[in-house]
């Protein structure tokens, strides 16, 4: 009995180890960092998806592309900000969003909340809606997602 949960308790601790080898020859860094950054485009879209989960695996399996990472997802995630930010822009201004009287308040600080689930994509197309400065828009997206997956990364 006392050999049977000695042989378990090593497979069971040699399994992660096992399995971030065995992904590692299917995911090599370029298409783990094409995925990275794939995936974050698409989460910062109006379409639901997270890419965090995509960070955390490229950083257990590449941790030696932490920078390169953090770039390309936050490159990608800008981007995807930025596609909302277009298609508030090409709102006709007769539509009323709501709450974008709150961005109007706060400018384009209020885009380093861009990232938050749900709210993030509101804002952007708020911003875009508004003709809020589409440069200013961008940095503060950037910094904000930046800054989220810095945290993340930070934790693996």
């Amino acid at each position: 009995m006392a050999e049977t949960r000695m042989v378990a308790q090593k497979c069971i601790s040699a399994f992660p180890t096992l399995s971030v080898d065995f992904l590692s020859h299917f995911f090599t860094s370029d298409i783990s960092l094409w995925g990275l950054f794939i995936s974050s485009f698409l989460a910062a879209t109006l379409l639901p998806g997270g890419s965090e989960a995509v960070l955390v695996g490229v950083l257990k399996l590449h941790p030696e592309l932490f920078w390169l990472a953090l770039l390309l997802g936050t490159l990608g995630n800008t981007l995807g900000g930025l596609v909302s930010f277009g298609m508030g822009r090409m709102l006709p201004l007769t539509h009323t969003l709501k709450h974008a009287d709150k961005v109007q308040h706060y400018g384009t600080p209020a885009l380093l909340l861009a990232w938050a689930p749900l709210v993030g994509d509101a804002l952007c197309v708020a911003a875009g809606w508004l003709r809020l400065n589409p440069w200013h828009a961008a940095l503060f997206m950037a910094l904000g997602k930046f800054a989220r997956y810095w945290l993340i990364a930070m934790a693996v």
